[in-house]
């Protein structure tokens, strides 16, 4: 078996559908779990922290639980996840999580990357580029908690770690896991290029009786590619999206989820901003939200949201500081969500990471079983709660995926 241990929700889920889409039978946890509650006969066990942005030393602690948690139920193999644009504070948490991880489970050398071609995400000279652009060019360069304005790897990871990384060059991936195994000694953290889903196999390939290995949802995929070359996928009890009362909550700023809210309120779709200028107030603003959703006539999916363009968010930051306002905005969305299921609410699509976090938590969701994608790396997780949940990174999905994931007819 393989244990997770993701550092914030939706990267917990776009992993987890990666091994499910390789074939494997896979469980999601929201924290770590009481290991006698974990459901037998899973391939994968994931438990979704938040421990992206905390302090490192709470980030370490909680990995280290879920960690003994997962090798209490017998995983063989850790996989750390993070995302594949290597979100990160200056002195944290990837490196301070790896090197408490590679401690606990004595890893010699840790290959690592956040490389995940089909979302744009590749690697090349131990460089992290997005779509095409370097890391630091790119729209993470703005990121309101954890702007990247570096893109070498090994860098990135040194700043963060007691250990030293280094890169295995394209050409060397190129030939093969073999080629690849030779370099698995004498550094804490190997980042290989991979450009191709193809070089992620390879990698895959090298690492499958390593004890800790880390990246993103491209090489999590990899490994249940190789662990399964000749799987029939195994389709999940309720494949067909599923139905009941939806709600549309959005917290994120990224670039994707501005256009798709903006869809949605194109579509003419009932919006209510939550609006930390007008009340720095969790339980005000949630109040109101709830107020409005109470005064809806019947219709479509209605859409309560925080996300604002740059200017607009540098604004509300400039006012209330970042961290303040993000924990204002985060404290109000887990308000709402548990008045919405109060109110009958059964369909909850969430979108960006901070968000579904607070989500889960208001809602009391323990975990779930990974069902079928609403898009790429978005899976509904059916719970055993009548919930249904789309928990999306913030760059994920079309244009349309708010509209389509809350329609009455998905």
């Amino acid at each position: 078996m393989i244990g997770v241990i993701a550092d914030d929700v939706t990267g917990a889920t776009d992993v987890a559908v990666a091994f499910r889409r390789g074939g494997m039978r896979c469980g999601v946890y929201f924290g770590t779990p009481d290991p006698s509650t974990v459901e037998s006969g899973l391939d994968v066990v994931v438990i979704a922290l938040k421990s992206r942005t905390v302090p490192a030393r709470d980030a370490v602690a909680w990995s280290l639980g879920a960690a003994t948690a997962l090798r209490t139920i017998g995983a063989r193999q850790l996989y750390f996840k993070y995302c594949s644009t290597f979100d990160s504070t200056e002195h944290g948490n990837i490196g301070p999580v790896l090197d408490a991880l590679a401690g606990l489970v004595q890893a010699g050398t840790v290959v690592t990357t956040p490389a995940t071609p089909e979302h744009g995400r590749t690697t090349f000279n131990g460089h992290l580029f997005v779509n095409g652009d370097l890391l630091s060019e790119s729209s993470m360069r703005h990121h309101p908690l954890t702007p990247m304005r570096d893109s070498a790897l090994t860098r990135l990871m040194d700043a963060q770690s007691g250990r030293r990384s280094a890169v295995v060059s394209h050409e060397v991936v190129s030939r093969g896991p073999e080629a690849i195994r030779k370099h698995l000694h004498g550094t804490r953290y190997l980042f290989p290029d991979a450009a191709t889903e193809s070089d992620l196999l390879s990698i895959a390939q090298a690492v499958l009786d390593e004890p800790l290995v880390a990246g993103a949802a491209g090489l999590a995929g990899a490994i249940a590619r190789a662990r399964t070359p000749d799987h029939a996928a195994r389709p999940a009890a309720n494949e067909s999206a599923p139905s009941g009362r939806a709600v549309v909550l959005a917290g994120s700023c990224s670039r994707r989820t501005l256009e798709q809210v903006g869809r949605m309120l194109e579509a003419d779709r009932p919006a209510h901003r939550l609006d930390a200028l007008a009340s720095d107030d969790p339980e005000v603003l949630a109040r109101r939200a709830l107020g409005w959703y109470d005064a809806l006539p019947p219709g479509p999916a209605p859409l309560i949201y925080s996300s604002l363009p740059p200017a607009e968010l540098r604004e509300v930051q400039d006012a209330l500081g970042v961290e303040r306002s993000a924990e204002i905005l985060e404290a109000a969305v887990g308000r709402v969500a548990g008045g919405l299921r109060e109110r009958g609410v059964t369909r909850f699509v969430a979108a960006g990471g901070e968000t579904s976090g607070s989500v889960v938590a208001a809602l009391g969701v323990r975990g779930g079983i990974v069902g079928s994608e609403a898009a790429r790396g978005v899976p509904w997780i059916h719970t055993d709660q009548k919930l249904d949940v789309l928990l999306k990174s913030g760059n994920f999905g079309e244009p349309d995926l708010l509209l389509t994931a809350s329609d009455d007819s998905p």
